[in-house]
């Protein structure tokens, strides 16, 4: 359905509100319009390009601060952290991450961000995985970007254990589940 301007605008501002990290290619195909069209929008309305976005909702999202890992060994973009809550990561997959014969990701980068992620949720000096239950859904390509979201779903503080959720997404796609019991020392500050 073809929309004039001025809707179109208006709508692309909500969904980009809604959802911040939908790229231009989405939102030209939820549109119906070209990339170059979504491009001049944002640019009219001062709405900055995905890499922006993403940093921006960093800034002003992660008032915690990780304890459990330095923020560089988190494999994935962090973009959200709410300590012993939940956590959000972006990875974009790149060549460096697939197999070089079906452009496929391997697993161990999906598993990696999913358990870093699980890591750094845990309001503790030291956070150790000691068992994980995982499944793969779908296969992740190049160039596709997998959204992991970790939640904590119990705390047994009396084992020093904590029990992480953690679904990952391409788009509304689940691509990967993993639970994560996680021992941690109890040094929470």
């Amino acid at each position: 359905m073809r929309r004039n301007k001025k809707e179109r605008q208006s709508l692309l501002q909500e969904t980009i509100q809604h959802n911040p990290f939908i790229t231009d290619e989405e939102l030209a195909e939820k549109f119906s319009v070209s990339i170059q069209t979504i491009r001049l929008d944002r640019l009219e309305l001062a709405i900055p390009e995905l890499r922006e976005r993403i940093k921006n909702v960093a800034e002003r999202q992660l008032d915690d601060e990780v304890k459990s890992l330095p923020v560089d060994e988190i494999i994935g973009e962090m973009i959200d952290l709410e300590l012993d809550r939940s956590a959000i990561s972006i990875l974009q997959i790149q060549k460096e991450h697939v197999f070089s014969r079906n452009q496929i990701a391997r697993g161990h980068h999906l598993f990696a961000q999913a358990n870093s992620l699980a890591v750094a949720v845990i309001n503790d000096e030291l956070a150790l995985t000691a068992k994980a239950n995982i499944r793969f859904t779908r296969q992740v390509h190049e160039g596709e970007r997998v959204v992991a979201k970790a939640k904590v779903t119990h705390v047994d503080s009396h084992k020093g254990r904590t029990r992480v959720e953690v679904l990952s997404y391409v788009g509304n796609e689940l691509v990967f589940s993993g639970e994560f019991e996680m021992y941690r020392s109890g040094n929470e500050h």
